[in-house]
């Protein structure tokens, strides 16, 4: 699971998703895909950068916030420590394994849009990852 946040003028937002993958080893390329439903969708369509976080295992009280809550009703990072990062994007420290990804390109993909990114910054570490089985208990934010 992974946690995308974005900005665009005085707007930020972030939301957990599910649909993300490497799409290019040279050059290097990542896709995430949000719903068009989700607030996260709208700042995103005019963001220059989102940041991507893997969301460690034992922050799920994060992956709920992020998951759990739309940015329609609630400012998720008045509720949690973050940072700005490279291309201004909201980064998550408690999220150690995260990149700063400038978008190349964006593709409608029904519900989703995917958003191909350039990886500009990247911080990794060694740690286990909170899967779909373990989000499957958080109530979305936002209908489906």
């Amino acid at each position: 699971m992974f946690i995308i946040t974005a900005t665009a003028g005085d707007r930020r937002d972030g939301c957990l998703i599910g649909f993300a993958t490497q799409a290019s080893i040279h050059p290097p390329r990542f896709l995430v895909c949000l719903s068009v439903k989700n607030a996260t969708f709208r700042t995103a369509l005019e963001a220059t950068h989102l940041g991507v976080h893997l969301v460690p295992d034992e922050q799920f009280q994060l992956a709920e916030l992020f998951g759990g809550e739309t940015g329609d009703d609630v400012d998720k990072f008045e509720r949690c420590e973050w940072e700005v990062g490279p291309g201004g994007v909201p980064l998550l420290p408690e999220c150690p394994t995260r990149c700063s990804g400038r978008i190349l390109e964006r593709h409608s993909l029904g519900d989703h849009v995917g958003f191909l990114l350039e990886p500009i910054a990247v911080w990794a570490a060694n740690e286990e990852s909170l899967d779909i089985k373990n989000a499957a208990q958080i109530d979305p934010g936002h209908e489906p």
